[in-house]
């Protein structure tokens, strides 16, 4: 592989990274649309501080950008606060409203720089390697990489220096106030974080991939445990391969670096989704096949406790019976008299059934409950 090469999967991982540990709070929150709405509203920051500096390396994009990202969440709050429209309804009004100014100023003052909107939408990831961090003289490697471990530093210290307090403010915001947490504190310095991580990725990655990678990788994590720091390390995992195989896939195929990497996040997605555990929708069809096995095979230990010794008990202990008194399908009843067997529920005499111990147990367990 040449350098340039190396240089584009790294700083894919690292944004990866990045984007993945604040996203997993904003997938836990439930406010997953704000990672949208900030990455496209820092747009309008983004460019009217480059009309203040005519520069697009200036830290002041940088600034702008992240209080332009932390006006939105206080915009979208305070016309949910008026009751009059909903959370989602807020950011379908402010982000595009913000977004549009921004596009409108590139395209009628800003022409002719690379600040376009092709760029603003999937960014310039295959020429972030060209774009070098100098100091004194040094090359310190691409600006995005540096820029965005910056970044990712700043992710791990805030994330680790408030864990608990980020814990107990996203799932009981309630009781973390009641014991001085400052909870919406908390949310404003999150959302400043996202911010700053949306505006370091913006311009070797575009909107689209941000909000992917900040979204996407956590949600994926969150079909997979329910336990905070192991969703962390699975989301930024994710995220991580989502980033390599996407860029292998892109250069396989020659198209675009950031939109394939976006696309194998959800690829990643749909897979966790169908083949998760617990959570995933094969092993739902199966918990529902089983327990629809295990109710049969429960009413049927109860019908046969209900006719033992009764006259009609011979009759009733037929397997062919079953198909009239349980309306069940003959290919169905066979089905579930072979599971009660399995299971040492019943025992099986010629064509009559009979309940041991266990069946018998089983029975009228479930007639108590």
């Amino acid at each position: 592989m040449s350098q340039p090469q190396i240089e584009i999967q790294l700083i894919a991982m690292v944004v990866a990274a990045a984007c993945a540990l604040p996203g997993v709070f904003l997938v836990l929150r439930r406010v997953a649309l704000m990672s949208d709405a900030i990455s496209h509203a820092i747009l309008l920051g983004i460019v009217l501080a480059f009309f203040a500096t005519k520069s697009l390396n200036s830290p002041l994009l940088i600034v702008a950008a992240a209080l332009t990202g932390v006006v939105t969440v206080a915009l979208v709050e305070l016309l949910e606060r008026t009751k009059l429209v909903r959370e989602d309804a807020a950011i379908g009004l402010v982000f595009p409203l913000l977004f549009s100014l921004g596009v409108i100023l590139i395209s009628r003052y800003a022409s002719d720089v690379h600040l376009d909107t092709d760029a603003v939408l999937l960014g310039e990831l295959a020429f972030a390697p060209f774009n070098r961090f100098e100091l004194f003289g040094y090359d310190f490697g691409p600006q995005a990489l540096v820029v965005m471990l910056a970044i990712l530093g700043l992710s791990v210290l805030f994330i680790g220096a408030l864990y608990k307090e980020l814990k107990l403010s996203t799932f009981d915001a309630g009781l973390a106030a009641s014991l001085g947490f400052a909870p919406a504190l908390l949310h404003y310095g999150l959302m400043s974080l996202v911010s700053i991580t949306a505006v370091g990725a913006f311009d070797a990655v575009g909107s689209v991939l941000v909000v992917a990678l900040m979204i996407t990788p956590a949600a994926t994590a969150y079909l997979l445990t329910d336990r905070l720091p192991v969703m962390l390390g699975l989301s930024v995992l994710f995220g991580v391969a989502s980033a390599l195989s996407g860029y292998w896939v892109a250069h396989a195929l020659d198209i675009s670096i950031a939109g394939t990497m976006a696309t194998m996040t959800g690829v990643f997605f749909l897979l966790t989704l169908l083949f998760a555990p617990d959570r995933g929708l094969v092993a739902a069809a199966l918990r529902r096949v089983r327990q629809r096995s295990e109710f049969a095979q429960a009413m049927l230990a109860i019908h046969l406790l209900n006719h033992e010794g009764t006259p009609e008990a011979d009759e009733e202990r037929r397997v062919a019976h079953l198909q009239a008194h349980m309306r069940w399908q003959p290919k169905f009843a066979e089905q579930i008299v072979q599971q009660a067997q399995q299971r040492g529920l019943v025992r099986r005499e010629a064509e009559h059934l009979a309940l041991t111990d266990a069946g018998r147990t089983l029975a009228q367990q479930a007639l108590v409950s």
